[in-house]
């Protein structure tokens, strides 16, 4: 049966509307929430429809299981707090519509928590072994909810955890979220490493005082530690990082956060992202480093959270290479190979199974915003692709 491009529009569109912001094509579907809960509940519909055993983990991971051993495709189906329609929702459908069209035995998974309300693709990390879930029940998101008491709310539909065992290997079809394709007028690109992460919170506490009458040379100011932290890192960090490393202070909460008070305690998180493991290291150490640094000349308590990451991860040569060789089909001289600067679930599954992703367009490479959008006609190319290399790794006998 060939893939039905109408139907694979009409089930992303879909999707879409669990949890539809009202503004262009958002979503806000974050891990457990009730539209998140919703939409799984919803695509374990389309599993069974599809001719698969929808079947829940512990940790809400949705797996669509073909008879026998089989090749898992999908992604995720959870979002940013203000997220796009398409980020993990694009993986998870075109792997269902390739599913039910396909003479080859094809499961799909839907994994939780990839956008990290709790920690980093949790919901793979557990699924993989990478993250013991006696740990990950003890994480928690910005407003002080645990992950056990969270995925709680999935009630009694979880089931085992799904035998890795049972698959092939696992392709990830994703939008690119940058700007590379759309800018280069590319239709697909093919993986070829995803980089790795670090990610920890910092906390700097001084001492809370009236902002009127504590004269500036007597303050022990989180935020102007803070202030000097970021400027030391950013220069110390010019001699060690290529063009292709990237780090981020993406979330500050301030104490007390008011006006007219000497704020006393900062904690932010502290994320880098390199494709070289020693690199990811050396960079670790000039952190601490600092911020050792600066609390002893601020006055400051320091302390930090757990580390969570994962390491860089290199594509699955065969499956790459179906995957280029159908990107040469499909959109001839449009696509090119490139690396993963985004993660995704497919570095916690390759701790198990071959694994390779490939990339559509953005639009202006906007991501984890309401306006992330890609066209449709990059869309139906991806999906094709997905399906060429699909038919090339089963072989002509199937």
């Amino acid at each position: 049966m060939a893939i039905d491009e109408n139907r694979f529009l009409a089930d992303l569109h879909r999707l879409r509307e669990f949890g539809a912001s009202g503004v262009g094509k958002g979503v806000v579907r974050p891990a457990y929430s009730d539209a998140d809960i919703a939409a799984r509940h919803w695509l374990a519909g389309r599993m069974i429809e599809a001719g698969l055993e929808p079947q829940f983990d512990p940790v809400g991971n949705l797996f669509g299981l073909a008879p026998g051993r089989s090749l898992l495709l999908g992604s995720h189906s959870d979002s940013q707090p203000e997220g796009g329609w398409l980020d993990g929702a694009l993986g998870v459908i075109a792997a269902l519509e390739v599913a039910r069209s396909s003479d080859h035995p094809v499961s799909v998974v839907s994994f939780q928590d990839e956008e990290g309300r709790f920690g980093v693709t949790t919901g793979s990390a557990v699924w993989s072994g990478g993250l013991p879930l006696e740990k990950a029940d003890t994480l928690t998101d910005a407003a002080g909810v645990s992950f056990g008491t969270a995925r709680a709310a999935m009630g009694d539909l979880a089931q085992d955890f799904v035998d890795p065992a049972r698959f092939s290997g696992f392709i990830e079809m994703h939008i690119e979220q940058g700007p590379a394709l759309d800018a280069a007028g590319d239709q697909i690109g093919i993986v070829t490493d995803i980089v790795g992460i670090r990610d920890m919170t910092i906390t700097f506490e001084g001492q809370q005082n009236h902002a009127g009458t504590t004269p500036m040379h007597l303050r022990r100011d989180a935020f102007q530690a803070l202030s000097l932290f970021n400027t030391r890192l950013n220069d110390r960090f010019r001699n060690v990082v290529t063009p292709q490393t990237v780090w981020t202070i993406g979330r500050v909460d301030l104490h007390p956060n008011a006006s007219s008070i000497v704020p006393g305690r900062v904690r932010f998180s502290m994320q880098w992202r390199d494709g070289d493991a020693a690199r990811l290291v050396r960079m670790e150490e000039i952190i601490r480093s600092t911020a050792h640094e600066v609390a002893e000349e601020q006055g400051m308590v320091l302390d930090y959270g757990p580390m969570l990451g994962l390491e860089p991860v290199a594509m699955d040569q065969t499956l790459r290479l179906a995957l280029e060789d159908g990107a040469a089909q499909v959109a001839p001289g449009k696509w090119r190979r490139m690396p993963s600067g985004a993660l995704h679930d497919a570095t916690n599954v390759a701790r198990h199974l071959p694994v390779a992703m490939l990339f559509v367009p953005s639009i202006n490479g906007i991501s984890h915003d309401f306006a992330e959008d890609t066209a449709e006609h990059d869309l139906i190319a991806g999906l094709a692709v997905l399906d060429h290399a699909v038919h090339k790794l089963a072989g002509p006998a199937g």
